[in-house]
């Protein structure tokens, strides 16, 4: 099948991606290329395009033609709806990116998720809510020696991570033993300090510079003597937001993070599904769909990072805004097919959800 830009009537999908240093588009190409061939069965198209790419009237952009497998340059009036796909925070920051956001808000056209998440704002909107309250382990920005001091006190083990990051990346674990020493945790090794004084005076300014919080430990429940979480899609619906999928992810050599990319593995949710997990999941998933969108503006799709403590108390770890492709193929092609009927479902301007939880 040909691509007749011309000729086609059918919705404009518009991909927003980011632009490299030698000016070539940069994204997930492979997932840009699955939704393209599902939009087109449902007489859609997409364009993949900028931020600097917009002009008053057209975007300049690259389709893709599944027949032909290739990319090709066009110009192409307004989409009917943007999906937010810039890869990196770095690029979310810059003027253009800014400007592009306004540009489609004044125009009325609905913007598919509005950013990265920031950890600590999370957790602020997340703890004012009675119902996703419970499930939040305590959480501090770290912006001074004293309340940090406290912190390590109280719980003696506790996560640093960036409150910007993502992937797993920067994360440590921190713990103070009886006789005072601490212990610093990473993917890879371990730093002892004779005290949480000479810790502090070392990581002081890298903990103050990439905005780190500090997130008391949840002692997890275990499955074959390791640690495993919850990865849970969630997706807007005619009927709400509702669970697309879940997988298991446990911990590899290290405790630190259940991320596949350091070590971590895939275990079928299957194994362990039951109903309280089914009811937490579609729970979480609702709320956190409309704090969200109430906190930032519209919300199609998410991830939850959540987990079981030892006590079988649910927790909820993190938020993501842009997931990461799933390794179940099934919850992957399901997530195609969901993003694509909302994409057409929301072209259509109809039953965009309330701002109101």
């Amino acid at each position: 099948m040909s691509i007749d830009l011309q000729n086609h009537h059918g919705p404009l999908i518009g991909i927003l991606a980011g632009k490299g240093k030698n000016q070539s588009v940069i994204g997930n190409g492979p997932f840009f290329r699955e939704l393209q061939r599902e939009i087109l069965k449902n007489g859609g198209i997409s364009v993949v395009f900028t931020p600097d790419d917009i002009k008053e009237k057209t975007i300049a952009g690259v389709i893709y033609s599944p027949e032909l497998d290739k990319w090709t340059p066009v110009t192409c009036p307004i989409p009917h709806i943007v999906f937010n796909r810039v890869p990196t925070r770095n690029l979310e920051s810059t003027e253009s990116f800014h400007k592009a956001f306004l540009f489609f808000q004044r125009r009325n056209i609905p913007f598919f998720n509005p950013g990265f998440l920031d950890k600590y704002s999370l957790f602020e909107w997340f703890s004012h809510d009675p119902i996703l309250q419970p499930f939040l382990p305590d959480t501090i920005k770290i912006t001074e020696r004293t309340a940090f001091l406290r912190f390590l006190e109280r719980y003696k083990t506790i996560y640093l991570k960036p409150a910007q990051g993502a992937k797993g990346v920067g994360i440590y674990k921190l713990c103070q033993q009886n006789n005072q020493t601490v212990v610093l945790f990473s993917l890879k090794d371990k730093h002892i300090f004779k005290d949480i004084q000479t810790f502090w005076k070392e990581w002081e300014q890298p903990l103050l510079e990439k905005n780190y919080i500090a997130q008391e430990s949840v002692k997890p429940a275990l499955i074959r003597g390791k640690r495993y979480d919850f990865r849970i899609l969630a997706h807007f619906t005619e009927e709400g937001y509702q669970v697309t999928g879940a997988g298991i992810r446990q911990s590899g050599d290290q405790e630190i993070t259940t991320h596949v990319l350091n070590g971590g593995c895939i275990i079928p949710y299957e194994d362990i599904q039951m109903e309280d997990h089914d009811q937490f999941f579609a729970l979480v998933a609702e709320r956190a769909g409309k704090i969200l969108s109430k906190e930032l503006g519209f919300f199609g799709e998410f991830s939850i990072d959540a987990g079981l403590s030892e006590d079988g108390k649910y927790v909820i770890y993190e938020i993501n805004s842009k997931p990461m492709r799933f390794d179940e193929i099934s919850i992957e092609k399901k997530r195609i097919s969901s993003l694509v009927h909302l994409f057409i479902h929301l072209a259509n301007r109809e039953n965009l959800p309330s701002n109101n939880p």
